[in-house]
């Protein structure tokens, strides 16, 4: 299972960075011409393009974005998904690795957005009760249940009493998520009792859309109340 030190996500990174090198540039030049920009993640689908993300895109993203919000995106990669964010009033981009916190500013330097590494848990700089909406992609499929329980634990105490968090996380319980080496050990029934377990409602839940993990939607708000 690969721990917070792993080279999991660098490894990846440069991968990346080779095929966004001459001559895999000349090819992209297309793609680049028509918008989709030279954005490291892109590789493992685009929302713009691929139905099942453009979904997650649509259903779980964009209703929240508003030019009033204060929002949080943990583990942007290269951007991504950051790319639909950049509308809210303050974007905090949280992450491990620094390396990959330079590659997103580098590609979306805006007043709004504030670059925060982090402890692999934590949220260093951000105040209580300050965030509307917090969106993970790509990264929580990666975390063993303890990692992901502590950053439950942290993010509680600096969600507003309205807010959303939506995480994608990896689902053993689909073959291709079994398949997939790199996912940690997690399913719907498990993330669901762990969400739980923390003080949060459960909103929604799309164990569908993914071929390989699912997405949950949540806060610490009864929205039956």
């Amino acid at each position: 299972m690969p721990t917070l030190d792993s080279p999991l996500h660098l490894d990846m990174y440069r991968t990346g960075q080779k095929n966004r090198r001459l001559p895999a540039r000349v090819k992209q030049a297309l793609k680049i011409l028509l918008g989709r920009g030279n954005v490291y993640g892109l590789e493992w689908g685009d929302p713009d393009t691929s139905p099942p993300l453009a979904y997650i895109k649509d259903h779980f993203l964009l209703p929240y974005m508003t030019g009033a919000t204060t929002d949080i995106e943990i583990g942007p990669g290269g951007g991504r998904w950051t790319r639909y964010m950049l509308g809210v009033q303050r974007l905090y981009a949280v992450d491990f690795h620094q390396e990959l916190l330079n590659e997103l500013k580098s590609n979306f330097a805006f007043p709004n957005v504030m670059f925060v590494k982090n402890n692999g848990d934590d949220f260093p700089g951000i105040p209580n009760e300050s965030v509307d909406f917090i969106f993970s992609f790509g990264t929580f499929v990666h975390l063993d249940i303890e990692i992901i329980e502590r950053y439950l634990q942290s993010m509680r105490a600096l969600l507003k009493p309205q807010a959303n968090v939506v995480i994608q996380y990896a689902d053993k319980s689909k073959p291709l998520g079994r398949a997939n080496q790199g996912f940690s050990e997690n399913h719907p029934e498990l993330m669901r009792r762990t969400v739980s377990s923390q003080g949060y409602f459960i909103y929604e839940e799309d164990v569908q859309t993914l071929w390989h993990s699912s997405v949950i939607r949540f806060g610490i708000r009864d929205a039956g109340r």
